[in-house]
């Protein structure tokens, strides 16, 4: 299996995050909603990062951004946002609604 293969398939990327002081640093913007069904991605945090294997909602949060695989800023307004979350209580909720959007994190 080649790398390129491999990174569409999602088998070597993790999603594992850094949140920043300032939008200008961020790879994406994110919005928390309410309501899972206003969502673009329902989100479950993981505790380890090994955890958040794929694209699939599955985040952990690392420490220092050099840890991250990608940096997110979170708006206060919802139009300010590339992508519209959800944090829910269970892994088996987390996925995308909005699959169009899944470049993002990619």
């Amino acid at each position: 299996m080649n790398i390129l293969t491999m990174l569409a398939s999602g088998l070597v990327y993790s999603q594992t995050l850094f949140s920043v002081d300032y939008a200008s640093q961020a790879d994406f913007k994110v919005f928390v909603v309410d309501y899972p069904s206003q969502a673009d991605l329902k989100v479950f945090k993981v505790e380890y990062a090994s955890q958040a294997k794929g694209n699939k909602g599955l985040w952990y949060f690392v420490e220092y951004e050099s840890q991250s695989d990608k940096t997110i800023f979170f708006v206060a307004y919802e139009s300010q946002a590339d992508l519209l979350i959800h944090f829910v209580e269970y892994k088996s909720q987390a996925g995308w609604k909005n699959k169009s959007l899944m470049h993002l994190i990619y």
